[in-house]
């Protein structure tokens, strides 16, 4: 008989949700992770009373019922809405591009007039009939000043190369809304934790084993020996040695600022979209949760290449990284005392919604 039945490598979302089911069903679980806390990348600090997202914005979103209440069962959540603005050399924009942002670039006022402006701007680039990057994708969907405007700097900031060298997939759609909605998602439900993620995170894990500061590559030889699975959601190239090659991701850093001030920017996120901003976005924590305290706290977030000394956020899923991953994939179907899951060992951009989900499905599969 082995200490545990499940090894959990990751305390993220996919494996406190994992840990927490399989803990109701009477099975032990020891969860690990690197990091010196819960959460993974959705883990919050409380600073000053407010509740820093550590690794980016995060905002709870789904239309699945099932799954939203499952996360209100642990903790209750707000009504915060997300409602980016563009900040493009000085002028504010309203995302995503709805009636008001048409408003601002053209000073059009009903549905017709802006379908109108927008044909007439994809006119000019009705002779690219395939798109042969997203450059010439985003002309063809939406015309010049848009493109100019609101998605070109932005995006070459996020991939690190100019807009001719990045896959036309990318942008296979502008999704333009001819309402006065600044609501950034579609879906039915949307809120943030009230208290923060960790909050969250925290109440699933709550009488399971936890060890931080446990490199699983490290200590594997011991770990393995002490349960019967192993739930895996690490990078999926790491597990076996990058024995095909390295896959790649974008990475970021972040500029973290506590101001002595009660209001910086007015919204929580703020994109700037010229190139010649370095930081693609201006984070401003407290809004996510309406808080009037009487500092603030922002963060300023860089993309850039991924190496060893920083963390992997946003697979590249261009063919070259596709076809890698498949060769994983494949290795990966023959172990059956291994379970992979998650963002980094499905090599997938999940919302949390998604990985919530798919966690649950993982554990019905066991059971």
């Amino acid at each position: 008989m082995k200490q545990y039945d499940y090894l959990i490598v990751g305390a993220g979302l996919f494996g406190s949700v994992f840990a927490h089911e399989a803990t109701k069903k009477g099975r032990k679980c020891l969860v690990i992770d690197k990091r010196n806390h819960i959460a993974g990348n959705v883990f919050t600090e409380n600073i000053e009373g407010i509740n820093i997202h550590k690794y980016g914005a995060h905002i709870f979103h789904t239309s699945n019922k099932e799954i939203w209440d499952y996360v209100n069962s642990f903790v209750e959540f707000n009504r915060f809405t997300n409602s980016p603005i563009a900040n493009y050399k000085g002028k504010l924009y309203n995302l995503p591009f709805n009636m008001n942002t048409f408003y601002q670039l053209w000073g059009v006022v009903t549905p017709e007039e802006a379908i109108a402006k927008i044909e007439e701007q994809k006119k000019e680039y009705a002779h690219i009939l395939e798109p042969k990057n997203l450059e010439e994708q985003a002309l063809v969907l939406g015309g010049k000043d848009i493109y100019e405007k609101l998605i070109k700097g932005y995006t070459e900031k996020q991939w690190g190369r100019p807009a001719t060298q990045i896959p036309a997939f990318i942008i296979r759609r502008l999704p333009f809304r001819f309402t006065y909605d600044n609501n950034y998602f579609n879906d039915i439900y949307q809120g943030i934790p009230i208290g923060g993620y960790t909050k969250l995170v925290d109440k699933l894990l709550e009488g399971i084993d936890v060890r931080l500061h446990t490199n699983y590559f490290e200590n594997k030889d011991e770990l393995d020996l002490i349960a019967n699975k192993t739930i895996y959601t690490g990078k999926i190239d790491e597990f076996f040695n990058f024995e095909f090659g390295e896959l790649d991701y974008r990475s970021l850093h972040f500029e973290n600022h506590l101001l002595d001030k009660s209001n910086y920017q007015g919204n929580a996120v703020v994109n700037y979209t010229e190139k010649e901003i370095e930081y693609t976005r201006i984070i401003e924590h407290k809004h996510f949760e309406f808080g009037t305290q009487e500092k603030t706290y922002i963060t300023k977030e860089f993309p850039h290449e991924f190496s060893k000394d920083n963390e992997p956020y946003y697979p590249i899923n261009d063919d070259k990284n596709q076809e890698l991953v498949a060769k994983y994939q494949e290795k990966a179907s023959l172990l059956d005392k291994v379970i992979f899951g998650g963002r980094l060992a499905e090599y997938k951009y999940y919302d949390m919604h998604q990985v919530i989900e798919i966690a649950l499905e993982a554990v019905k599969k066991e059971f």
